[in-house]
């Protein structure tokens, strides 16, 4: 299994997995998502990538974004610049044991780094113990709080 670069090929596989799993590994993304214009602009970008099993299913999607959000947070320092947000990840409930989103948010930091980002940041709510867990596994550090979007979110970062 790895994490590929989605095309519009995947598009409707991606859009039925966030209909599905919509605020399952909670992090930056509202009810609205995933909207169309929002996913063709992903896809257009490259910022959408998409975890596959060896039969070619779609187990999770994410995507990342260079951080523009991040910059408004108590907790931003100017000298991580540039840095990424990895946002909109999601992950089949039968794929869950896999450890799907660790894998993929490791997949991920490398693909920041190679754009040259050194550091990476995520927001997750704080009711989402399995994703804190995860970052708290990954050796993320909790750098601060923040209400965005309308919700209370923790701030995550891992300097590349």
């Amino acid at each position: 299994m790895a994490l590929y670069q989605a095309t519009i090929d995947d598009k409707p596989y991606i859009m039925a997995l966030y209909t599905e799993a919509i605020g399952s590994e909670g992090c930056t993304w509202n009810e609205d998502y995933p909207s169309e214009e929002t996913m063709d602009s992903d896809l257009a970008r490259g910022d959408a990538y998409v975890w596959k099993d060896e039969e070619g299913d779609l187990l999770g999607a994410i995507s990342i974004d260079e951080d523009h959000v991040v910059e408004e947070l108590p907790c931003w320092s100017a000298q991580l610049q540039p840095a990424a947000e990895f946002a909109r990840l999601v992950v089949r409930e039968d794929a869950r044991g896999q450890a799907i989103a660790r894998k993929m948010i490791l997949a991920m930091m490398q693909v920041a780094a190679k754009r040259g980002c050194k550091s990476v940041h995520y927001l997750v709510s704080p009711g989402n113990q399995r994703a804190v867990h995860s970052y708290a596994h990954l050796h993320f550090t909790l750098c601060g709080e923040a209400d965005l979007f309308g919700e209370h979110w923790l701030c995550y970062e891992k300097q590349l």
